[in-house]
């Protein structure tokens, strides 16, 4: 007989149970504890920790784009980042004269077009050859902000102060409007994320990652399922950066160079590649490691490792993100999913071994 509280064994007896997205009943009320916790923690935090808070999260939905376009489809994608500044830059057009909740969405559906265009190219090539393709546009794109004058050709464009149910967010609650508003937009997004894989969409994504010669035969047209790929995972990233112009409150082009997609690909591998843990496991890693190389850096000053003329820490930064990534690939490719996996495995069978 199945418990439906625990998993003590195999009782599925129909589709339905097979692909459920909660096993058991105690997975979802540690659902909705892990999201009271989640709408509680901003009265415990500083202002700049919500930040911090709200850069995970941001993050994360890039991440999760991502995810879906190398993760899920197989596809190398470098030019995240740009898909990001996609949607960043089309909330800073619109926002002087649309409300919020509509600018983030279409900024999304902008970065959507921007992925099925750069998805073209995946019709003919793959591999290394579609991985230079993204990055030709990342380049395309950053060449194109630096000379509009329409864009301030890079420069900052500031973003208005925003009003919603006639509450207009100040200066102290920044932070703390827009946390909540991302926090709605991450389960949303997580939560379809999620159920991407329980429809035929998600299958023939996966199929043709794994072969594209034996979805065709199966009836899936690897094509289309590339281009759907680039334009949903663009829709992430592009719904993540008109957040992000919003929370920083202005959009410059340093924000959405190669660098930044670099790290995206980082955060994607750290986590664990097509995995909805790992999408936010790795953002938070990577940011936590960031902010506290700083004390790395004075640890290793007491310790008498200094050098007249050299800034510790900002030399340590690219040493150790490349440093991370490389044991990640050779010790976990797995990424931190699969320890959280592991974790979770522990606990179900606990007190017991198996």
């Amino acid at each position: 007989m199945r418990n439906p509280w625990a998993q003590t064994g195999n009782y599925k007896t129909d589709y339905r149970q097979d692909t459920a997205i909660f096993a058991t009943y105690l997975e979802v009320l540690s659902l909705w504890a892990f999201l009271a916790v989640l709408l509680v923690l901003p009265f415990f935090l500083s202002r700049p920790q919500m930040f911090v808070l709200d850069l995970i999260l941001v993050y994360a939905l890039a991440v999760l784009g991502l995810n879906i376009t190398t993760g899920y489809a197989g596809l190398i994608n470098i030019g995240q980042a740009a898909f990001v500044g996609v949607g960043a830059y089309t909330a800073a057009l619109l926002a002087p004269s649309l409300p919020f909740w509509l600018t983030v969405p279409i900024g999304g559906l902008a970065a959507a077009v921007a992925g099925g265009i750069v998805g073209i190219p995946s019709l003919r090539i793959k591999h290394l050859y579609l991985a230079i393709a993204t990055l030709a546009f990342q380049i395309i794109f950053e060449w194109t902000v630096g000379h509009s004058t329409i864009l301030k050709q890079g420069g900052a464009i500031s973003m208005p102060r925003v009003e919603f149910l006639g509450y207009r967010v100040g200066y102290k609650n920044h932070y703390y409007f827009w946390y909540f508003v991302i926090l709605l937009v991450v389960v949303v997004l997580a939560f379809a994320f999620r159920n991407l894989l329980r429809t035929r969409f998600g299958r023939a994504l996966v199929a043709v990652r794994d072969n594209d010669r034996a979805a065709d035969a199966m009836g899936m047209h690897p094509g289309l399922t590339k281009i759907f790929a680039f334009a949903l995972g663009g829709f992430y990233a592009g719904v993540a950066g008109a957040l992000y112009a919003y929370l920083s409150r202005a959009v410059v082009i340093e924000d959405y160079m190669l660098p930044v997609s670099i790290k995206f690909l980082a955060m994607a591998i750290v986590g664990g590649l097509g995995s909805l843990v790992g999408s936010f496991l790795g953002p938070a890693f990577l940011v936590l490691l960031d902010l506290n190389m700083e004390d790395l850096a004075n640890w290793l000053k007491s310790l008498g490792l200094s050098y007249a003329g050299v800034d510790i820490a900002s030399a340590m930064r690219p040493l150790t993100f490349g440093l991370v990534i490389v044991l990640f690939l050779i010790f976990e490719p797995r990424g931190l999913a699969n320890w959280w996996r592991l974790v979770r495995n522990f606990f179900r069978n606990w007190p017991f071994k198996y």
